[in-house]
């Protein structure tokens, strides 16, 4: 007698699977359809909050009135300039080589030929003055303000006076540049926000309404719908 184990498994037969019965189809009751998880998520979709305006600042003025400072532009010598469109500003103290050249080299030359008995007491001493008034002036010098615009060129300009208080006004140009532009960024980032919160809305409300049609297709196809 053969083996159990050696013999090949029975055949299966063909048997078609089991019909779901339309009875089971009518458990739930029709209704609208549900939304899914990833497209109902959507629905909570909100704008960002706008970006609050700018504080109002101060109007600043050098002593001469040639640089003047506001919110949103700067003036230098009647020229006006928008705070956005420049990149930085730069203030160098400049010193007028030619006439502290000049100066220095005619006051030695007005003291030599005075010690070699070549001019006399008055104009010797014309010359001297003369030639110290160059000298201090080229050792005074004068201040340049640099502009820096976005892409273009840069700009400069001669501010004569004292060099610290021109320095704080470029500070404080400095930090109105900066702040202007911190508030252009945080608008645009506001704008591309409500661009993308208006684009998720429309497509949710567009997957909204494909699958509400979707489920009134089937729910009017359903032959055992008796109701």
């Amino acid at each position: 007698m053969p083996d159990p184990i050696d013999q090949p498994p029975a055949e299966q037969p063909n048997v078609a699977p089991e019909q779901f019965s339309g009875a089971a189809l009518l458990t739930t009751p029709p209704g609208p359809a549900l939304l899914p998880e990833s497209t109902a998520g959507f629905q909570d979709i909100s704008l960002p909050e706008p970006v609050p305006a700018l504080t109002p600042l101060p109007e600043v003025r050098s002593n001469d009135g040639r640089l003047m400072l506001t919110d949103t532009t700067v003036t230098v010598r009647g020229q006006e300039f928008l705070l956005r469109e420049l990149e930085r500003a730069e203030l160098t103290p400049v010193q007028w080589i030619l006439w502290y050249l000049l100066g220095g080299m005619g006051l030695a030359g007005v003291m030599i030929a005075f010690l070699q008995n070549w001019l006399r007491t008055g104009p010797a001493m014309t010359g001297m003055a003369i030639t110290a008034l160059l000298l201090a002036y080229g050792r005074r010098g004068t201040n340049r303000l640099r502009l820096l615009r976005l892409g273009r060129e840069m700009v400069n300009f001669a501010l004569p006076g004292e060099t610290p208080p021109l320095q704080r006004l470029t500070a404080e140009l400095n930090r109105r540049i900066y702040r202007v532009h911190d508030h252009a960024a945080r608008e645009d980032a506001w704008h591309l926000a409500a661009a993308d919160a208006a684009m998720r809305q429309a497509s949710a409300a567009a997957q909204a309404a494909a699958d509400a049609q979707a489920g009134n297709e089937h729910s009017g196809d359903n032959p055992l719908n008796f109701s």
